[in-house]
């Protein structure tokens, strides 16, 4: 289990700081002993080994706790977005069998009245914060860690699908191993490293990137509630740190943030996927920080190719960790040589390195994992050194601010809102963002409710990140003669198109800044 990780790292190096927060730190004997007692309080509450156990929360030492908890006890972390709302949060929860829900104080005053009445019957745990977290066990005896076989689930995430419905990976204890030491031996972690990770403590990023590869080495991990431009350098000057994760959208904020050059730090290293060539070369050269880009995803080891310490190549994404084997294969599945653009698939080297499959999802998982691979539904090629280029996705998700989206689920809301006879939703190009979310809308007729409506609408049922920037209504959507929308088609920007941002239409606005 990773939690066998902990142990060693208790027994070797007890009084070694483990996790820092902006109020504390703490060893990594205080995370141990605080795991099992964590996992005692789940043995109280019925939680036996195998049970899946929700987790919706955010940043803190409380969460890691728990996580870690969840796996010494046994169990099964679903770790949820916390910022899902109304249908879509009833629905992992209710998909995941959660036997119990751990929330933090935030989440329970915001969100814990849209459960459905069934699921709010669930036994909760709320974390008040973290030295209320700690208090309240400090009574309890600490369990002893149950016997789990390597193979067996240590957690499932949720990825947006293409269908709508978000697929629940399920990932083993010997995937986040296997990851950790991959990641440590790229990066060349040791103990002396402080790895800072503001990204949501539920995304494989941190979890799989910074958090496993700091159990790996012995390393701190630096936790943070959120990104932060403005006091990015500071926060990583006052903490120590000498590394964190990333993705795309937050390299390319700070380069738009901090103009001038910054060298007063100790950080070494950007970990991440998403950065763009210009953003990758400005962060070297403005702040001394090597960007390590990555390729991957939560089903293929949380990054499956990434620029290493001794083998690095500006502009790609590196080369297929040692326990993964990485091809280019044709609509066919025939693999393709060094040069040709295909789709990416992945298989493991050793057992279990990538997801054991889709939760309660066996036609999916047979669909992604045909003819003995994994397929990605993204396009690349390899150079004839074996780096890996990222050209795209085949499937439709949109990629803003690091999370992946499905347009469906925002369509099939959408068109529950009085006046709206059909619509399509896109991904449109953005500096900042990666992708920003375009509507299209097709109004009944004499209904004009206008681009704030709709943005409203959404707002209703779900968080910031997949609310709409550009807003348009159109007399139809195009789509094939098999009724597929044809997207491509709609990710334009011009005078058609409202900017909920700026008020005003797009070609307005672009007059004005010229």
């Amino acid at each position: 289990m990773i939690t066998d990780l902990l142990a060693q790292r208790h027994a070797e190096t007890p009084d070694a700081t483990f996790v820092i927060t902006r109020g504390k730190q703490y060893t990594y004997k205080e995370i141990h002993l605080a795991v099992a007692r964590f996992a005692t309080r789940l043995a109280q509450l019925g939680v036996t080994p195998g049970k899946h156990v929700a987790l919706l929360a955010g940043n803190s030492a409380a969460y890691l706790v728990a996580w870690l908890g969840i796996c010494l006890r046994g169990g099964v972390a679903v770790t949820l977005n916390n910022q899902l709302l109304g249908d879509g949060m009833n629905y992992l929860v209710e998909q995941c069998d959660a036997c119990l829900l751990v929330v933090d104080r935030q989440w329970e005053d915001a969100r814990g009245t849209m459960l459905r009445a069934d699921l709010a019957a669930l036994p909760r745990i709320v974390i008040e914060d973290d030295n209320h977290f700690f208090d309240s066990m400090a009574h309890l005896p600490p369990a002893a860690a149950e016997s789990v076989p390597g193979r067996a689930p240590c957690t499932i995430m949720y990825t947006s699908g293409t269908t709508g419905l978000p697929k629940g990976v399920v990932n083993s204890h010997n995937a986040y191993k296997a990851t950790g030491l991959a990641t440590v031996r790229a990066l060349g972690i040791d103990a002396s490293d402080r790895i800072m990770a503001f990204m949501p403590l539920f995304h494989v990023n941190p979890q799989m990137y910074a958090v496993m590869s700091a159990l790996t080495s012995g390393a701190a991990i630096i936790v943070l509630p959120k990104f932060s431009a403005s006091t990015f350098f500071e926060d990583a000057i006052q903490y120590g740190a000498t590394g964190c994760t990333f993705v795309g959208t937050v390299l390319s904020i700070l380069v738009a943030r901090h103009k001038a050059a910054r060298r007063d730090h100790r950080l070494r290293f950007f970990f991440g996927g998403g950065a763009p060539n210009l953003v990758w070369q400005a962060i070297e050269e403005r702040f001394g920080i090597r960007v390590h880009e990555a390729y991957g995803m939560t089903e293929a080891g949380g990054w499956t190719t990434g620029n290493s310490v001794d083998e690095f190549r500006f502009g790609s994404c590196g080369k297929p960790r040692l326990d993964l084997e990485v091809c280019i294969v044709d609509d066919n599945d025939n693999v393709l040589s060094a040069g040709e653009t295909g789709e990416i698939v992945v298989r493991p080297r050793g057992p279990d390195t990538i997801l054991l499959g889709y939760y309660k999802q066996p036609e999916q998982t047979l669909d992604a994992c045909r003819n003995l691979w994994f397929h990605t539904g993204d396009i690349g090629r390899f150079d004839d050194d074996g780096f890996l280029y990222y050209h795209g996705r085949m499937k439709e998700l949109i990629r803003r601010n690091g999370e992946m989206i499905s347009p469906v689920e925002i369509e099939t809301r959408l068109r529950r809102m009085d006046g709206v006879a059909d619509c399509a939703v896109v991904g449109v190009p953005d500096p900042i963002a990666g992708d920003e979310i375009k509507v299209s809308v097709v109004l009944e007729p004499g209904i004009n409710p206008g681009p704030q409506a709709i943005h409203h609408f959404l707002a209703d049922h779900f968080p910031p990140v997949m609310l709409p920037r550009y807003v348009e209504f159109v007399a139809a959507i195009p789509k094939t003669e098999t009724e597929k929308v044809q997207r491509n088609k709609l990710q334009y920007l011009d005078v058609r198109v409202h900017d909920l941002k700026s008020g005003q239409p797009v070609v307005a606005q672009m007059s004005e800044s010229e």
